[in-house]
């Protein structure tokens, strides 16, 4: 969720209330035959939970004639007067009601989104000791058989030897069998015959580890799946009641200041303040059109190493920035409340604050706000199983929505220091099936370097 007072302090980017103005918010058919699977499940899913995402309050706002007409009578001015600050306070605590309630629920999500992440790592880490420990078994077991061929070649069991071969056998379990029944070797060579049956056994048990940790890998990534839907209905109901109260609050404040105001200053010389700031506002909104497209069209220009350059592939590079921090394991760093996590799940490109932020490919934006320990956030599904991650982005600088189409190369955001961060960067995360992979080998492959 992005909040008025950090477009005030920059002035370069749409307010949430300006963004809804200018981006629409409606999904094509077209648009949504497009996703991939799981994309089209979160727009589902979310789309639910958005329809329930009313207001908690439905209230009924003074006019203008009421106003004038509550003027005229002490006791039905202060009724009125009590009635519109009434209704300015609801207003603020249904803002801080689902400001909370969209930091508990964006908190949920970043920690389901770090236990699934970690889940996935553990399960790949254990198939892949199960299989180290299944080529040690089979070269055992071939080292065994070599041993049983020797021995009995020796013993003038020509016979036998096709018996003893490893390639004889299918599998390492097929001539361990068959290595088992041989007095020869388990007299002789115990050793050998004992390290391909530990290794055996060992990598058994890892395929089952693997297995179970599979199984818990999935099951996280459906919880960490709806906690995202659950924080962008949050998000957007949050979004929602602060653009309710900025558009009601300014005319509310005008019909209290005529009910308040003793002088003969008429209802005209009110509403025309209102209408003043509408002007103001819609100035504040075409300006911040052009600076975004402004900013587009610089870093597109830059094309190659810049940000928002696309390739022959299709796929661009989200930030101009330099690669601040890899991918993977990393020492832990602490400062400002919060340690950096041990394992990095993305690059860090830091191009400076506010830089631009742009699309890496085509896709469906099936998340657009806070992530917890990565601040404000957006997801792109590309389809295929493929999507991209983009953290840190700073307050005020989300410029697209929820649903919303985007192209390779557009800009989507601005570089910030949000969440847990030591300095505006771009935190750029590449999806495989949910799972992110090395975005320097992924972009690599797409002819884009990060």
């Amino acid at each position: 969720m992005q909040t008025e007072e950090a477009y005030d302090e920059c002035g370069c980017a749409p307010t949430p209330r300006e963004r809804r103005l200018l981006w629409p918010e409606s999904v094509s058919r077209r648009g949504m035959l497009g996703l991939g699977a799981l994309g089209v499940l979160a727009l589902g899913s979310l789309g639910g939970a958005l329809s329930a995402a009313s207001p908690a309050f439905a209230a009924q706002y003074p006019t203008w004639e009421e106003v004038e007409k509550a003027r005229a009578n002490e006791a039905a001015k202060a009724a009125e007067v009590s009635k519109i600050e009434g209704l300015i306070r609801n207003l603020q605590n249904e803002v801080a009601r689902t400001q909370a309630e969209a930091k508990r629920t964006a908190d949920e999500f970043y920690e389901a989104q770090q236990a699934y992440f970690e889940a996935a790592l553990y399960a790949e880490q254990l198939q892949q000791q199960a299989d180290a420990e299944a080529a040690k078994a089979q070269d055992a077991a071939a080292k065994a058989g070599r041993v049983a061929a020797q021995l009995y070649r020796k013993g003038g069991d020509d016979t036998s030897l096709e018996l003893f071969f490893s390639g004889s056998a299918a599998t390492a379990d097929d001539l361990l069998a068959r290595l088992g029944t041989m007095d020869k070797l388990l007299e002789r060579n115990q050793a050998v015959y004992a390290d391909a049956i530990t290794a055996r056994d060992s990598a058994q048990s890892l395929s089952d580890q693997a297995a179970v940790a599979r199984d818990e890998r999935d099951r996280l990534q459906q919880v960490a799946e709806q906690k995202m839907i659950e924080a962008q209905a949050a998000a957007d109901a949050a979004e929602a009641a602060l653009a309710e109260q900025k558009s009601r609050k300014v005319e509310l404040d005008a019909q209290l200041a005529a009910l308040k105001d003793t002088a003969a200053k008429t209802l005209a010389g009110y509403k025309a303040g209102v209408e003043a700031e509408r002007k103001a506002r819609q100035e504040r909104e075409r300006r911040a059109r052009e600076e975004a497209e402004r900013r587009a069209r610089e870093q597109a220009a830059a094309g190659g190493g810049g940000g928002g350059g696309v390739v022959g592939s299709g796929w661009a590079r989200p930030s101009s920035g330099w690669r601040s921090s890899g991918y993977g394991p990393r020492t832990v760093q602490c400062g400002n409340g919060y340690c950096s996590s041990g394992t990095h799940w993305g690059v860090d490109l830091a191009a400076g604050c506010y830089a631009g932020i742009f699309a890496a490919a085509s896709g469906r934006v099936v998340y657009a706000g806070s992530n917890g320990g990565y601040g404000n956030y957006i997801k792109i599904d590309h389809g295929g199983g493929i999507g991209t991650g983009y953290g840190h982005i700073a307050s005020g600088h989300i410029y697209v929505r929820y649903g919303q189409w985007v192209n390779a190369g557009q800009l989507i955001a601005g570089e910030g220091n949000t969440g847990n961060s030591f300095g505006c960067h771009l935190h750029f995360e590449t999806y495989v099936n949910g799972y992110p992979v090395n975005p320097v080998d992924f972009m690599g492959a797409r002819g884009v370097s990060v």
